[in-house]
């Protein structure tokens, strides 16, 4: 075992070794965390301690069977491995044994998402059942009982979907079903509700470890909490720097105010970088210095200077994907392997001009955790449209957007009108154009014959619309249709109608520079672009910034380095959160990283003149005249302004990390905002 210790830096050896209270190791990017927690596991149980009394929580199956067979392996004698696992693994194994406590059987069935979906659905709302079931998951996290979501409700949706939670929770206990969030809200309401069986979890597990800390959300801070009710054995491994998934539930504050809810809290942090360079480093370094709620602490390189960060100025989307791809190919010429490449981007509809240079550059991609541009949901349900107004024959397409957005035409209804058209040797579109409003009734009802002839007529208009004018063919489009809107309801509503924009945008482009072509000339061009196929298995990457987190690349690029791309902007955003995520974009990268902005792109559906990106001068890679405002003092009843909310009243002041959380009332409406936020007015 000392050989293995002595392989540590000093940091990381005082974690591995440390053994008994609660313990914090910020973990900095690179810096060998999983060295670390897997030799102090090891460690732990080279000293004798009995492994039934480890327990080690992490967010991944494979990060638990990577730690587990790394740490096993450090050992000379074989042994019963410790219990390491998820989360929800644990809830599972914990429910198999516990669940009676709650008067049910064991032999509980675990639903998936599309089950859960499914059970929604059958209970015949008008509210997209996705949209039910992210609120239903929001309220067992927040262990919100259907009753207390019903009483607590204002809104008439809310309403209807506490009244739907009331039934599926309902559905699930009759049924002996469990669903995924359960598997952490029944186990803590079992320990809530039974002390004595809390102590006796509590003194099984004398030793905790907990991996990725930084993206706990409430509902596993506190089942944590019930599991250290005997003693205060804890050790919390993450990076406050890498918390990115707060639009999920991930609460920092976990990470951020540990050393405050445990008394003698142990910090050890884990700062020396092995995998990105000196320059690299400092633009990391530099970027997340900017952030006030953080606990604090600096990558240090192990490795050399290398090459200084290029930043990409380019005219428009298009250029910087062909400059990109030009770039690529002069590396893989070099000798450099495809996957050893990656682009990273902060919202998915970036990738579409990237796909299509690769494709006419022939070079081999693969999109990582996102579906293809031309193959998500919102663009093929807008270019099944298209092609329905461009021939009105096209039944495939038809039959996809006939009941999108919801219309009531359901299966049963089509292969009515599909029989019928049959029957009269035509088109679905033609029947509908000829067939008289009262057989139109006798064959599907009077409520879908009236939806189906406006339907019809709403097409019929565009068609017009689309002979007439292609620049005035996309806002009556949207207008008639409405498919943003259908698709602004949806939990991922924001990425999906970024999608749409996109689109939209690339359709007025391409009727500025072909004013002659047609709405059928554009559709071919788009099939053309869409039916691109890629072959062999080495493969540059393209994903998501969230999509990169725990991956590293010896070349990295980073598009769309623009104010309102990244970071986002406007209400609902994060800053600090932002701020992270390009932490975490930068730090992918091994020795060479390129940053790449535009002077135009693609903006809420049409081409806007961008500022760059606030992080480009935050990280010291541009110059930038904005300045860190010192943190001013607020108290109760001070009068502040805030950009987007106006003026309002303090009405609270709370402690948030290293900063302060302000309660204003902005004119009746409540808003809990950073005290950096906002000025005095």
């Amino acid at each position: 075992m000392q050989k293995i210790l002595d392989q540590l830096n000093e940091a990381q050896k005082e974690a591995a070794t440390t053994i008994d209270g609660p313990i914090l190791i910020l973990a900095g990017a690179g810096s060998g965390k999983t060295k670390t927690i897997t030799t102090r596991l090891a460690y732990l149980i080279d000293l004798g301690i009995d492994p039934a009394s480890i327990l080690t929580l992490t967010f991944t199956n494979k990060a638990a069977k990577e730690m587990q067979q790394r740490a096993l392996q450090m050992i000379d004698h074989a042994i019963y491995p410790p219990l390491l696992c998820t989360f929800h693994k644990f809830g599972l194994l914990f429910l198999k044994f516990y669940i009676n406590r709650l008067g049910r059987d064991n032999n509980f069935v675990i639903i998936d998402t599309d089950d859960k979906k499914r059970i929604i659905k059958s209970f015949k709302s008008d509210l997209p059942p996705s949209l039910i079931a992210s609120e239903i998951s929001k309220y067992k996290n927040s262990l919100v009982s259907p009753e207390e979501a019903i009483e607590a409700a204002r809104l008439p949706n809310f309403k209807k979907i506490a009244n739907i939670y009331r039934r599926y929770d309902a559905y699930l206990q009759e049924n002996n079903l469990v669903d995924f969030d359960d598997l952490l809200a029944l186990p803590y309401k079992i320990l809530q509700n039974d002390e004595n069986l809390c102590h006796e979890i509590s003194k099984k597990y004398q030793y905790i470890m907990v991996d990725e800390f930084q993206d706990t959300n409430e509902l596993q801070y506190l089942l944590l909490q019930k599991l250290c009710s005997t003693h205060n054995n804890i050790c919390v491994v993450g990076d406050d720097d890498q918390s990115i998934y707060g639009w999920r539930g991930a609460n920092i504050k976990n990470i951020l105010e540990f050393p405050e809810k445990f008394e003698n809290v142990k910090i050890v942090k884990l700062e020396k970088n092995y995998r990105s360079t000196k320059k690299i480093l400092e633009a990391a370094n530099n970027l997340i210095s900017h952030n006030r709620s953080r606990l604090g602490k600096k990558l240090e390189a192990t490795l050399d200077e290398g090459k200084d960060i290029e930043v990409l100025h380019c005219n428009d989307e298009q250029e910087e994907a062909n400059l990109i791809a030009k770039k690529i190919i002069s590396l893989i010429n070099r000798g450099v392997r495809a996957d050893e490449i990656a682009v990273l981007f902060r919202i998915n509809a970036l990738s579409r001009s990237i796909e299509e240079a690769f494709s006419k550059a022939g070079i081999n991609f693969k999109l990582v955790g996102a579906i293809r541009f031309y193959e998500r949901a919102e663009i093929k349900d807008t270019i099944s449209y298209l092609r329905v107004i461009a021939n009105p024959h096209d039944e495939f397409s038809l039959k996809r957007i006939i009941n999108k957005p919801k219309r009531g035409i359901g299966k049963a209804t089509y292969e009515k009108l599909q029989n019928a058209a049959k029957e009269q040797n035509s088109s679905i579109i033609q029947l509908l154009q000829s067939i008289s409003k009262k057989d139109l009734q006798a064959l599907v009802g009077t409520k879908n014959a009236k939806t189906l002839l406006e339907f019809t007529q709403n097409l019929q208009y565009l068609q017009e619309i689309a002979e007439e004018s292609l620049y005035r063919f996309i806002d009556e489009f949207e207008r008639v249709i409405g498919l943003r809107k259908y698709y602004a309801s949806l939990p991922d509503g924001f990425e999906r109608i970024a999608n749409i924009d996109e689109f939209y945008g690339m359709f007025r482009d391409y009727i500025k520079q072909n004013p002659e072509n047609s709405l059928e000339d554009f559709i071919n061009e788009l099939s053309l672009e869409s039916d691109q196929d890629q072959i062999g298995s080495e493969a540059v990457s393209i994903m998501s910034v969230h999509a990169s987190k725990g991956l590293e690349f010896e070349h990295l690029f980073v598009i769309g380095l623009e104010e309102g791309f990244f970071p986002l902007t406007g209400d609902g955003c994060d800053i600090e959160e932002e701020r992270r995520l390009g932490y975490v974009a930068i730090t992918r990268a091994k020795k060479e990283l390129t940053l790449s902005h535009v002077k135009t792109r693609f903006y809420k559906g049409r081409r806007a003149h961008l500022e760059k990106s606030r992080f480009l001068g935050e990280a010291g890679l541009i110059p930038t005249s904005i300045k860190i405002e010192k943190r001013a003092t607020f108290k109760k009843g001070d009068l502040v302004k805030h950009k987007l909310f106006g003026i309002g009243r303090v009405i609270g002041v709370s402690k948030a990390g290293r900063e302060f959380k302000l309660t204003i009332n902005f004119g009746g409406n409540q808003r809990e905002i950073l005290a950096s936020f906002v000025e005095r007015a």
